[in-house]
């Protein structure tokens, strides 16, 4: 009978220390072999009278690749760097201090030689403080808000910069754009100082939405390359001139996807010289309250349904008629306006389209299409002069 575990006493086989020796010739092989081709193939190739080849003739530059330097060469100077800024409290032992942080980066360009910057809105919308830096890359200038058209995503900085260093951008239009134009970006994505990016015009009259949830009319789409950092920076056309101010991208993860969007310069030039007159831009209104265009349609009609008038506004004035409602749900339309001036109106957005191209203070001829309390229906044309409607 076994009184404890069985323990044996007979030697370990012998091929345990075979096999321990025989890794260990085969490993020191293996690296002798590895050893032998490394030295192989780095060995006995040197050239040891190796000279630098000699440098193929470059030619002239090609036509085009000349014009995009002038192009670049001089519009650059008028391109510039904001970078934003917002105060951070850090305390320490004994005290407590304010510190500045960055908060963003952007782009924007000279409008005048008054120190005056043009960028976009939701480039210092949240900031404290911003700073420019001009053509040079050197001195960052303090900036001081001027004002701005949120709805249309604008906003005009000042600098005390001395005139020598500020260029102002040579302005276009963008009313004869057409599909299919050269452009040119210039911005900091990234924060990569002065990139230019090339494009074409992918496609006019787009709509995109500002900070504000307005719609922003006549957007200018493009394929050249605009990321995060190009915001308010020039889209150029092939005569060096600004025709949009870039503003947004459409891509799933935020950077470049081949679609960008410029506000039109027509809008800018319209916009900037009221906010420097008056810190804002005021946006032309009728004083009223638009209601689903498919009160329209289950009527059979086309055009943009009076809800509400605004009591006192323009609208009100000119004698247009808001809806009724009733307890019930139903919904007598009131008048469904059909054109301004001479352009139809099958819309909201085509009414808001249409009144983006106006000044408050001018007078339009609406058309609406009318109901009378007898069931009957006619068209009226009346004369309304616009209201301001202000963003700040």
């Amino acid at each position: 009978m076994d009184a404890g575990p069985h323990r044996s006493t007979a030697p370990p086989p012998a091929f345990s220390g075979l096999f321990s020796r025989g890794f260990l010739f085969a490993l020191v092989i293996a690296l002798s072999l590895w050893t032998l081709g490394r030295e192989a193939f780095r060995g006995s190739l040197l050239v040891p009278d190796a000279e630098s080849r000699v440098i193929a003739p470059r030619g002239e530059l090609a036509a085009d690749e000349r014009s995009t330097i002038e192009l670049f060469e001089a519009a650059a100077p008028s391109v510039v760097h904001i970078q934003t800024t917002r105060t951070e409290p850090r305390r320490g032992f004994f005290s407590s201090r304010a510190v500045e942080v960055p908060e963003g980066s952007g782009t924007g360009f000279v409008w005048d030689t008054e120190g005056h910057v043009v960028t976009n809105y939701h480039v210092v919308q949240n900031a404290e403080s911003a700073y420019v830096i001009l053509q040079d890359g050197g001195k960052a200038y303090p900036a001081r808000f001027v004002g701005g058209a949120p709805d249309s995503d604008l906003a005009v900085l000042r600098i005390e910069a001395p005139e020598s260093k500020l260029v102002p951008i040579a302005l276009g239009e963008s009313k004869n754009l057409r599909v299919g134009q050269r452009v040119f970006a210039i911005g900091n994505p990234f924060g990569l100082d002065k990139t230019l990016t090339t494009g074409v015009i992918s496609g006019l009259e787009r709509m995109i939405t500002s900070v504000t949830n307005m719609t922003i009319h006549g957007v200018i789409q493009t394929d050249a390359a605009i990321n995060p950092g190009n915001s308010g920076g020039p889209l150029l056309d092939s005569a060096g001139r600004l025709i949009g101010v870039n503003t947004a991208i459409k891509s799933p993860t935020g950077s470049y996807a081949g679609i960008g969007f410029a506000v039109p310069v027509d809008l800018v030039n319209q916009k900037v010289p009221r906010i420097l007159r008056t810190g804002f831009a005021e946006r032309a209104g009728l004083g009223i309250y638009i209601g689903p265009d498919e009160w329209g349609t289950e009527q059979g009609l086309l055009g943009a349904v009076i809800d509400q008038v605004v009591p006192g506004g323009a609208a009100d004035r000119a004698g247009l008629r808001g809806s009724r409602h009733f307890g019930d749900g139903s919904i007598e339309l009131g008048d469904v306006i059909v054109a301004i001036d001479d352009v139809e109106i099958d819309g909201k957005e085509d009414l808001f389209a249409a009144l983006h191209r106006y000044e408050a203070g001018q007078s339009v001829g609406v058309t609406v299409h009318r109901f009378a309390e007898d069931g009957s229906d006619a068209r009226h044309r009346l004369d309304v002069t616009l209201q301001a409607l202000r963003s700040r």
